[in-house]
């Protein structure tokens, strides 16, 4: 027994081994927790500036309209340039927007036309970062611990969401919106720092794509006739547009349905994190995953959104929150690693920015949606516009995914991994 909790033990955290790795998982905590302080402090200024569900469901879309205009173009860059270097280009820039926001808040010269263009300039920034920062992961560990990197990696992104939701909602009613702000701008540095860190000759360098024409349509072909990546890609974009809008649904249900405000939100988003990092450290003590669990995540994780939509007091929203975010995390990592596991290596940032699309750049369709229902059928109907149909397309998908279904044998080095 004691072995077997070593051998669980050393699994679930095996990736931390390769230094590298470490830096970066170190820097996306940083940058995840300043990131959420930010989220929390817009939500709240948008409120406060309108007091309209429907403006901060526009407001999040406006975030993410670039990812979805503009993504499969980061994809192909992520595959032609280093992905490190892309990555501190796109920090760099995220501190300057962070710093604009922080000021104009301080000085009281903030405007609601302002904020759109900002969170415009963010979006833009995240049409190369999210498929540079999804495919680096593959450059810095060997195939056989990929899937224990990209599920820490989420682990690190729902930890960082504990701390920095918790502390926005604090920081944003004690000392300010401002400060959340100035906050992230910090953040995105240290990821700087720890690009610069890494040493380089242990980074993979597959094949870099040339510059040809097509490149974007040969993504979307490419994915078309493989159905380990299409079906996926296809579950994460119904469920990215409809149950992945907490940045809409939930502020609205804390200030709503439950009268609170920014501390009650912060503490919502924060068990949400809790419950995430447990359902993160159990699957990645997981060897194996295959296709078919993704359809279950879907499930289990759609009963838990249609559950919190339906509970009747803070406290029991609390509770089954920690489910909801266990079922998130859940959900998301085994998408990440069916796509990362199957893409070929010269494809994987044109994969992974069609992930971003679907995750994340489907929210100027979700988000306006989400929110009108919220305002005009309540909070609660937010969270079963995303909850219902997430459930469904599990159960639809899931006969087509189990007949795909083959555990990723991760003994195997991918092409130019580096030796961990």
């Amino acid at each position: 027994m004691a072995n077997r909790s070593a051998s669980f033990g050393r699994h679930m955290f095996s990736s931390l081994a390769v230094p590298n790795y470490r830096w970066f998982f170190f820097g996306q905590l940083a940058s995840v927790m300043g990131n959420w302080m930010q989220t929390v402090a817009q939500s709240f200024l948008v409120l406060q500036l309108t007091g309209s569900g429907t403006e901060l469901g526009l407001t999040v879309a406006a975030r993410y309209a670039p990812v979805f205009l503009l993504g499969p173009w980061g994809g192909v860059v992520a595959d032609r340039i280093d992905r490190r270097k892309l990555m501190c280009a796109t920090q760099v820039a995220s501190a300057v927007l962070a710093g604009i926001f922080a000021l104009l808040i301080g000085t009281g010269a903030i405007r609601l036309w302002i904020v759109y263009v900002l969170a415009l300039g963010f979006g833009l920034v995240n049409v190369f970062d999210n498929p540079a920062r999804q495919s680096m992961i593959s450059d810095l560990v060997d195939r056989s611990q990929l899937s224990n990197a990209v599920l820490l990696n989420s682990i690190t992104i729902n930890a960082a969401r504990i701390f920095g939701a918790a502390a926005g909602g604090v920081i944003a009613a004690g000392l300010g919106l401002a400060l959340c702000f100035a906050l992230n701008g910090v953040s995105f540095l240290i990821v700087v720092l720890t690009m610069l860190l890494m040493d380089k000759s242990t980074i993979a360098r597959p094949p870099r794509a040339p510059r040809a024409p097509r490149q974007i349509r040969d993504g979307f072909r490419y994915v078309a006739h493989t159905p380990e990546l299409l079906f996926p890609l296809l579950m994460v974009a119904v469920v990215g547009m409809l149950a992945w809008e907490f940045q809409v649904s939930l502020p609205l249900l804390a200030g709503t349905t439950f009268h609170g405000g920014a501390g009650t939100y912060g503490a919502m988003t924060s068990v949400m994190g809790a419950g995430a990092v447990a359902g993160g450290l159990v699957s990645a003590s997981r060897k194996h995953i295959g296709t078919r669990a993704l359809a279950l995540a879907a499930i289990g994780w759609g009963l838990a959104i249609t559950v919190a939509a339906l509970a009747p007091t803070l406290p029991i929203e609390y509770a089954v929150l920690l489910f909801v975010g266990y079922g998130s995390i859940t959900f998301n990592s085994y998408g990440k690693i069916a796509l990362q596991l199957t893409a070929r290596p010269d494809m994987r940032g044109r994969v992974m920015a069609l992930w971003a699309l679907a995750w994340v750049g489907s929210t100027p369709i979700g988000g306006p949606i989400v929110g009108w229902v919220g305002q005009n059928l309540g909070a609660r109907g937010s969270l079963l516009i995303g909850g219902i149909p997430t459930l469904a397309i599990g159960l639809v998908l899931y006969p087509m995914l189990s007949r795909l279904d083959r555990p990723a044998d991760l003994s195997v080095p991918s092409p130019g991994a580096p030796a961990s």
